[in-house]
């Protein structure tokens, strides 16, 4: 039982990552859509590639999405409206209105009996087909026949015949000239007051005539017998034999996914998921080997990976129109931006062609998101600045553009019938893209990796921690910001990357504030305290600014890369000069242990890392060299580069010789430029 609990502790990394990828296929192959793969691939306005295609059975041509909408919108136009009368209301008008009249003191009783007269009559005439409330007007045409429902009975009625709101005033006055002007204000007022809407739009019978009606629309048009020709070998994939085709299509998804082979449709996608993501860890394996021992990184790239395809999925499902308003770009923006470009793109393309079985017009769109991706990882660099990103996001919204015209150029025949919302999707992808720079700021918290904007923020040199190290230790601050240049120049030179170890070298040594004074560079008075103690209690001293300089770096929660070069700049190397002097004070035959005056390492592990250690240790020879000369100074490079890679403090940094010379050659002219001793001037 031990021996097995042990196997599982000592893989516990590769028992995590099959658990991570049983998880992540598991996932993805759930948001598939649930249906078959059709097994032709067919454009529209291209060729017919197969051979002549005939029905293996009988199926019905479905009707243009155009098609239906056209049908539903008549059928909408069409159909009848019903309205619904409330049989009460003239009753209660009539009373109101009697009962304003009869209360005109002013009138005669002769007077108020006619005006009660031609008012009922006016009430009569206006109720006779009904008065219509306002909001119920937009409801219908002035042409359309409506229903009248009044109770159980109900009657068609031209839309016309009723009265508006808007109406009374003209339909009353026109009815009223007979009348005294006084009277005729009177009766007006009376009307005004006492009249009410008793006809609204009826939702519930409208609704359900409108159903009812929509429903008996046809989405087919036609029918396809089992062995007639859908499409010979050659043919333009357009107008009916197009239709045909993605008729064809519907009716073969149908019958392919049945719960009889719905297993084995699961099996086969799953298969194609497992492959892709197998490719992934492949390559890590092979190229990326940090990455993949890392298994917080590998967990951040199946994340980022799994998040795309989700958010296509369920654009997809809510309305493929708005297929490409999803930018895919913050893939590999964010993936360059933590690891490097060519994993961005491996990464990019891998989830385009997974995202293929999801989206409609596959062929189509996995083109415009591979170029999109090239384009994306060969633009977009130091996110740090503001307007390379914009520039970089608009050069990607462009070609998505232009990709997707040339697309329907082929498609349509010419540029008439483009779809310009299309345009308008790409813009709003563009400015989405925008929200990499969010997505970098929560993966640093979440995952702890670290981005060149961060890179950015430490390496100004009026951070607090590099302002105590200028303070404490001038010297070492002076030694560092050289350091900084000479590997920066260096990183440049070879590809790797320059704001890294720019970085790294400026907090290299902050270990020596815990001692500022044991180190040469800060010895301004030119007090050694070395001179007073043991050559092995100096040594400890000196090898101690490597654990001081990671414990204030964890303080002051320095990223873990930045950490990486405090550990490894001087790698396994000796602190050869106190080694010496303790060899030197020894008794003769006695046994100096070399371990006591050696770094604990590890090595550098990489090419930034190893560029620091070249870079740290020439910059610090070359200060005693008294008369420096372009041989001295190319003499001391070469001895100290060739003690290192002598002692194997290169061979985990994936670094080659040839990058080893252009470094070194950096290096020297570097130092050249900065011993360059200028003309003296005369007096």
């Amino acid at each position: 039982m031990n021996d097995f609990i042990n196997k599982l502790y000592k893989n516990n990394a590769i028992i995590y990552k099959v658990l991570l990828f049983l998880i992540a296929v598991v996932s993805i192959v759930y948001l598939f859509p649930k249906g078959g793969q059709f097994k032709y691939d067919f454009s529209q306005g291209k060729p017919w590639q197969y051979d002549n295609l005939y029905a293996p059975f009988d199926f019905a041509i479905q009707k243009t999405s155009k098609e239906l909408e056209t049908e539903t919108k008549e059928v909408e136009d069409n159909v009848k409206k019903y309205f619904v009368v409330n049989p009460t209301i003239k009753n209660e008008v009539l009373n109101d209105f009697d009962v304003k009249i009869s209360a005109l003191d002013s009138l005669s009783k002769k007077s108020i009996i006619s005006l009660k007269k031609t008012g009922n009559i006016i009430i009569d005439k206006i109720y006779e087909y009904g008065f219509i409330d306002d909001a119920s007007i937009s409801k219908a045409n002035k042409t359309d026949i409506i229903i009248l429902r009044k109770g159980n009975s109900i009657n068609d009625v031209s839309f016309s015949k009723l009265i508006k709101s808007s109406e009374i005033l003209n339909f009353v006055s026109s009815r009223i000239k007979s009348l005294e002007s006084n009277e005729q204000r009177l009766l007006l007022r009376s009307l005004s007051e006492a009249l009410r809407p008793n006809v609204t739009y009826d939702i519930e019978y409208s609704e359900k005539e409108l159903n009812e009606a929509l429903k008996s629309i046809s989405h087919a048009k036609g029918k396809v017998s089992k062995g007639e020709l859908i499409i010979s070998k050659g043919d333009i994939v357009e107008g009916r034999k197009l239709n045909v085709l993605k008729s064809y299509e519907v009716a073969s998804s149908s019958q392919t996914w049945t719960k009889s082979n719905r297993n084995w449709i699961v099996f086969g996608y799953t298969i194609l998921v497992a492959l892709a993501l197998l490719m992934l860890l492949l390559f890590l394996e092979k190229y990326r080997l940090e990455i993949f021992k890392d298994n917080n990184k590998v967990t951040f790239i199946f994340f980022n990976i799994f998040l795309m395809i989700f958010v296509q999925t369920m654009v997809v499902k809510y309305n493929s129109e708005y297929l490409y308003v999803v930018p895919l770009s913050i893939l590999p923006i964010v993936l360059k931006a933590f690891f490097d470009a060519r994993l961005g793109l491996f990464t990019h393309v891998l989830t385009v062609l997974l995202l293929g079985f999801i989206v409609p017009n596959s062929f189509e769109f996995i083109y415009l998101n591979i170029i999109a991706g090239i384009v994306t990882i060969l633009t977009v660099s130091e996110l740090y600045k503001r307007a390379s990103l914009f520039v970089s996001i608009g050069q990607i919204t462009l070609i998505y553009m232009i990709t997707y015209f040339a697309f329907s150029i082929l498609k349509e025949g010419n540029a008439d019938r483009i779809n310009w919302l299309y345009f308008g999707l790409f813009a709003a992808n563009g400015m989405l893209s925008f929200l990499a720079v969010f997505f970098i700021y929560f993966y640093e918290k979440l995952f702890g990796l670290v981005s060149d904007v961060t890179l950015l923020e430490l390496s100004n040199t009026n951070s607090k921690l590099l302002r105590d190290l200028n303070e404490k230790a001038p010297g070492t601050f002076q030694h560092s910001m050289q350091v900084a240049n000479l590997a920066e120049a260096a990183a440049n030179e070879i590809g790797a990357n320059s704001m890294l170890v720019r970085t790294g070298a400026l907090y290299h040594d902050i270990g020596k504030m815990s001692n500022p004074m044991y180190f040469t560079e800060n010895q301004s008075t030119g007090v050694n305290p070395h001179n007073d103690l043991l050559p092995k209690d100096s040594a400890r001293i000196i090898l101690d600014h490597v654990i001081n300089g990671i414990e204030i770096a964890k303080k002051h929660k320095l990223p873990d890369r930045i950490i990486d070069f405090i550990r490894t700049h001087h790698g396994t190397s000796v602190t050869y000069y106190f080694y010496k002097k303790e060899i030197e004070n020894a008794e003769k035959g006695e046994e100096v242990d070399k371990r006591k005056f050696q770094y604990q390492g590890p090595i550098p592990f990489s090419k930034e890392t190893a560029i620091l250690m070249m870079c740290d240790a020439a910059e610090a020879a070359s200060k005693s060299l008294k008369n420096p000369t372009a041989q001295s100074i190319d003499e001391l490079i070469d001895r100290i580069v060739e003690k290192q890679k002598s002692d194997n403090q290169f061979k985990n940094s994936d670094i080659t010789f040839r990058e080893i010379e252009k470094i070194k050659k950096i290096i020297k002219s570097k130092l050249m430029n900065i011993y360059h001793l200028r003309v003296e001037y005369p007096d």
